[in-house]
């Protein structure tokens, strides 16, 4: 009898002495700081210059910057969470021609995400939806474009829907990693001026925003 209490006595201890990863509660602020990849679903109408269709739309290129997320939770299951980053910098072209400018952006996107596991699990998926305000800054042309006559260029601001699946794995009671996928509408128009024939072109962005992090929960 003896040698069957032993080892039931030593699973006992060693279960009372091993900490559960402490589940999300009401109240924690988490901040996550990575990688994050703007990959734009572009399609745009053709350009149109004093009125006249050049035949030719525009595409935008992807870009990588620092990425930080700030997230606060309502519930044991619900967070509010501000999507933020450095600014990205993307290539704008004419299809089938060739680079036209440049422009930076800043995409704030501000989500409600739902976390779907069991609190005692270390992974925790989620699913998000929320608004975005994309500020447009810095646009430019090439050189060569700038030579030819093309000159300020503009893009207008951009407010709409996003959408998001992500998930954080918790490492100890503080640390985590997470990576998260999101859709954003976003919907620009460009101006510019061609030998002073005013120029236009409406761009659709829809980017897909891939983000891998390091977390920590306060």
């Amino acid at each position: 009898m003896k040698k069957q209490l032993l080892p039931l006595t030593l699973a006992g201890l060693l279960s009372a002495n091993i900490m559960p990863i402490q589940a999300f509660e009401v109240g924690d602020l988490m901040v996550r700081a990575g990688l994050t990849n703007v990959a734009p679903d572009d399609s745009s109408s053709n350009v149109f210059v004093g009125g006249a269709d050049l035949g030719v739309g525009v595409n935008v290129g992807n870009n990588t910057q620092l990425g930080l997320n700030f997230v606060y939770f309502v519930t044991d299951k619900l967070a509010v969470e501000l999507l933020a980053a450095t600014p990205f910098s993307h290539d704008i072209g004419l299809n089938t021609v060739g680079a036209l400018g440049n422009t930076k952006h800043l995409p704030p996107t501000l989500s409600a995400n739902y976390y779907l596991a069991d609190d005692a699990s270390a992974f925790q998926p989620y699913v998000g939806v929320g608004l975005n305000y994309t500020v447009f800054f810095d646009e430019s042309f090439t050189a060569a474009n700038k030579a030819a006559g093309f000159s300020d260029l503009s893009l207008d601001d951009s407010f709409g829907l996003s959408a998001q699946i992500g998930m954080d794995y918790k490492l100890d009671k503080n640390w985590l990693i997470n990576a998260s996928a999101r859709w954003i509408s976003i919907d620009t128009e460009a101006s510019f001026d061609l030998n002073g024939s005013q120029g236009k072109v409406d761009v659709t962005i829809d980017p897909m925003v891939y983000t891998v992090s390091v977390g920590y929960k306060f």
